[in-house]
């Protein structure tokens, strides 16, 4: 089983115990506000089931987010596939974390231990990641990263209905860079 460790978190495999609070987050407004729709339990408790089979089937995928030092589950971060339908392909991270997990540096340092393992681990050449134009704490995330953004690559998710979802833009870290 592949964990990840920082001084302050651990990225694992996702636990039964997992599900109530992945679902609240998911049906929290402020925590959706740039990904859609709420989320009811059973489709948080589907996400999981398919986030697991994918971790299965590649070695690497979404790893469930905890504090250490209280064990308290605050999110996810991991990588994934870039879907077919997108306008580039490639694999991406992402993170998404509890509204009490906010403004601590959690999403920073989960994706910096992810990219680590993404360029030293999975030897990727280069990983993306994708927020929708209005989202600027994921932005500035990405920046801290290391990451950048060419305003050429910008696009309309084929996915997002009409709207504020529908402009995304796309970030770069080549495996040189990290």
């Amino acid at each position: 089983m592949t964990e990840l460790r920082t001084d302050r978190l651990l990225l694992r495999r996702w636990r039964d115990s997992d599900l109530g609070p992945w679902a609240e987050m998911n049906a929290d407004p402020e925590v959706r506000r740039h990904l859609g729709a709420l989320l009811t339990r059973e489709q948080s408790e589907a996400s999981v089931r398919r986030f697991e089979a994918a971790f299965d089937r590649r070695g690497y995928g979404w790893w469930a987010v905890e504090v250490r030092a209280t064990g308290a589950f605050i999110g996810f971060a991991g990588l994934d596939e870039v879907d077919g339908n997108m306008p580039f392909t490639g694999v991406e991270t992402g993170w998404r974390l509890a509204r009490p997990a906010w403004g601590h540096g959690y999403a920073t340092e989960a994706a910096r231990t992810v990219l680590s393992h993404a360029f030293d681990v999975l030897g990727l050449p280069e990983v993306l990641a994708v927020t929708t134009a209005d989202n600027l704490r994921s932005q500035a995330v990405m920046t801290r990263l290391g990451m950048t953004r060419d305003p050429a690559e910008d696009f309309d998710d084929p996915d997002a209905p009409e709207g504020p979802l529908r402009p995304n833009v796309l970030f770069r870290l080549p495996r040189t860079a990290s």
